[in-house]
């Protein structure tokens, strides 16, 4: 029997999401996280495969808004759960959704598809690219100390309960994002995600702890940190581990404030965070670098579903008049050549039939959009073609390029 692609219905959602755990191992999820990815997931947004009666494959697209470099919100479909049977695996189910899902979102107006990847070997070849990176670190808290910048002792910190404190919270949140590529704009009822506590994300710790920042003079609060601590012992005595969910600051003494508060929590000896910005400052601050056990990862994949859209969204550091020769076969309408004009008050980017002075796969393209990776280094990898001398490295400085580590705050 053929596999038939159609929109999902809201009676089939509980036998769609039962294929999607399936497909990532079969547990089941609390009845808390299962209602809120119903409430935040609309169902005109998700594609079941259907084998007969049968769901054989799921993919959705939240409505995001994801800020680009010079601090626009630009609209982005975040692409989630997916997953295709394992009985069903290399039938072409999974390239059929991909290919669907970004027709839809090139209907629905939206020049961005954006997602974490769990396997990120899947999505290159849809034309994905690997545009954000996370930090993770292990943090000997006992052997590791912090030389704080002025300013930080005025910082006054307090417990407050998460759930009371999450308005201000936010609030905090929506003042950073527009500051860093990468970082979505909450919609309503995303806020709710922040505050998640069943025993998975406990994972042996305490439930959900939250600290804020303020500072006389400042109207609301200047920072806040979520987090965990998993008590426990050694032959040494106490080595209970401080496990960070979320930490936003809107200055350097609110963050260094936060950060030593979570250096000092008492019968502590390490400090875990699986998802911080690559160029996190308290990395500047530490006594020993060594001993913070970093590793880095890939995080958040781009696509460029309208390449002219995509590219007039957002600025650029230097004046800038390149065209682009763009492969993607998956999305043809992207395909052929691009002239970028713009500098940092705005730019356009419109068809052209001018030499041009890069060629490279859209795949390159979303990798290098919200100024993480850089186009020459891709150079170097064979993956952009110079077609005019000098023009990689004008791209590469000047025009594909942030002064703050793009970042994807959480995952979805």
């Amino acid at each position: 029997m053929s596999t038939e692609l159609r929109v999902l219905a809201k009676d089939d959602w509980n036998v769609w999401y039962a294929n999607l755990l399936r497909a990532f191992g079969g547990m089941g999820a609390p009845a808390e996280e299962r209602d809120l990815d119903e409430s935040l997931l609309d169902h005109g947004r998700a594609l079941g495969a259907w084998d007969g009666g049968q769901c054989v494959g799921t993919a959705g697209a939240f409505d995001f808004r994801i800020t680009v470099p010079g601090g626009a919100a630009v609209p982005a479909a975040g692409v989630t759960m997916v997953g295709v049977a394992a009985t069903h695996r290399r039938r072409g189910v999974l390239t059929s959704m991909m290919r669907r899902q970004l027709a839809d979102i090139r209907s629905w107006g939206e020049p961005l598809a954006v997602l974490v990847a769990s396997e990120p070997a899947i999505y290159g070849r849809f034309g994905y690219g690997v545009a954000t990176h996370r930090l993770g670190v292990e943090v000997d808290t006992t052997r590791v100390g912090l030389s704080v910048p002025p300013g930080t002792d005025d910082v006054r910190l307090r417990y407050a309960d998460p759930a009371e404190a999450l308005d201000a919270c936010e609030a905090v949140y929506a003042r950073r994002a527009p500051e860093r590529p990468g970082m979505l704009v909450r919609r309503p009822g995303w806020e709710r995600a922040e505050l998640l506590d069943t025993d998975r994300h406990r994972a042996g710790g305490s439930p959900l702890q939250c600290v804020v920042a303020e500072r006389d003079g400042d109207e609301g609060l200047v920072g806040y940190a979520r987090f965990r601590v998993k008590p426990d012992w050694g032959p040494g005595g106490a080595a209970g581990v401080v496990r960070l969910s979320a930490l936003e600051a809107v200055d350097p003494a609110a963050h260094a404030a936060l950060w030593r508060f979570l250096f000092d929590i008492d019968l502590t000896s390490s400090l875990v965070a699986y998802r911080r910005p690559v160029d996190e400052p308290w990395l500047h601050m530490v006594s020993d670098v060594r001993r913070c056990g970093l590793r880095v990862q890939d995080d958040l994949h781009v696509r460029l579903v309208d390449v002219g859209a995509a590219l007039g969204a957002r600025t650029y550091q230097a004046p800038v008049d390149l065209v682009l020769e763009v492969e993607n076969a998956f999305c043809p309408w992207n395909e052929g050549r691009w002239r970028l004009v713009g500098d940092a008050r705005g730019a356009s980017c419109e068809r052209t039939e001018r030499a041009a002075d890069l060629a490279l796969s859209v795949r390159e393209l979303a990798s290098a959009y919200l100024g993480g990776v850089s186009l020459a280094s891709l150079g170097a990898a064979g993956r952009v073609r110079e077609l005019r001398p000098g023009a990689l490295t004008e791209a590469s400085v000047g025009f594909f390029s942030s002064t703050e580590a793009p970042w994807v705050p959480h995952s979805f």
